[in-house]
């Protein structure tokens, strides 16, 4: 999906103290930018600063650690994440909040935190909610239903999506028409609030582009959209089998409504050691999208905030924008 400049969030001020910017750094040989706020793509042939074409989210599970310490309080995440980071687009997951989810006062507190922070809510990545691909009906619309409160959450904080996953049983071909069974169900709320339901590659034959691309042909609803995550392309979790990454992106980029950096290790030039980002960036920019792309870490480091930093800075010299 192509998102134009209001969908970052981006207003007519803030293009034009962009565009001065730019025109400044241009004009101004060897000056270097290292506001984390200032994009810094670099252009090969002319090692000349760039202008940003998407804005950097932060995914909420980036943090996981130190929220389920105790660290980092879910409310505060949106705080956070401008203080610390400098980025203005949060992507919130749903367990975090679980507690919370039949407070009908919740999603405002949430919903203010965010607009005082000066941060926009993007979208709720929801999990264990039960299986909307369930071969059982009952079982099955348990789950929509559990995920159609979401929905109102997400509505109630101002996101355009939520995520949701694939989780099936049976051969490739049944999980497919159960998934798109229970996608279809959950679309019909999602139409009535003008939001959008993504699935992410998450396991399974949702790690596979080719069946996750005959899913989105199968359910064919412009609110059904895909969230491409760079990293979380493993077939089978017993023997590591894993689904070409960049083929996958490419195959999923069509129906794209966001997009995840997954990041697990840095090298001494700040390059991440599992994936080509260079490569996989062209990839989402060759697809035409325009919209968000968040930060997800989830390396082995305890250190979040280093890994979190280390992703938002490899992105902004490919073309990004806090």
């Amino acid at each position: 999906m192509i998102s134009s400049m209001n969908d970052l969030g981006t207003t007519r001020r803030d293009f034009v103290h962009t565009t001065i910017g730019f025109v400044a750094v241009a004009a101004t040989p060897g000056l270097v930018i290292s506001n984390p706020t200032t994009p810094s793509a670099l252009s090969k042939e002319t090692g000349m600063t760039t202008e940003p074409w998407f804005r950097i989210s932060l995914a909420q599970w980036s943090l996981h650690r130190a929220l389920r310490a105790g660290d980092l309080l879910p409310m505060d995440f949106p705080e956070h994440t401008r203080k610390q980071y400098g980025i203005k687009g949060v992507e919130y997951v749903s367990t975090f909040y679980g507690d919370q989810k039949n407070d009908p006062a919740f999603p405002g507190k949430l919903r203010q935190r965010a607009e005082d922070a000066g941060v926009q809510s993007l979208l709720i990545m929801v999990d264990g909610e039960g299986p909307l691909g369930a071969p059982d009906e009952a079982v099955r619309m348990e789950a929509v239903s559990n995920h159609r409160a979401w929905l109102d959450i997400a509505k109630a904080l101002g996101c355009h999506s939520i995520r949701v996953n694939a989780n099936s049983e049976g051969t490739p071909d049944e999980q497919l028409a159960c998934c798109a069974k229970g996608m279809s169900a959950l679309l019909e709320h999602a139409d009535a609030l003008e939001l959008n339901v993504l699935i992410e590659n998450h396991g399974g034959h949702s790690s596979n582009g080719a069946w996750l691309s005959n899913l989105m042909k199968t359910v064919d609803n412009p609110r059904f959209g895909t969230l491409p995550d760079f990293g979380n392309f493993i077939l089978d979790w017993n023997t590591m089998e894993e689904y070409d990454r960049y083929r996958g992106t490419t195959e999923l980029m069509p129906w794209a409504k966001a997009v995840s950096a997954k990041s697990h290790a840095f090298n001494s030039e700040g390059l991440e050691t599992g994936t080509d980002y260079e490569r996989m960036i062209q990839i989402v920019k060759d697809a035409g999208y325009r919209g968000w792309i968040g930060v997800e870490y989830e390396g082995p480091d305890d250190n979040e905030a280093s890994g979190i930093e280390q992703t938002r800075d490899l992105l902004m010299k490919l073309g990004g924008a806090c």
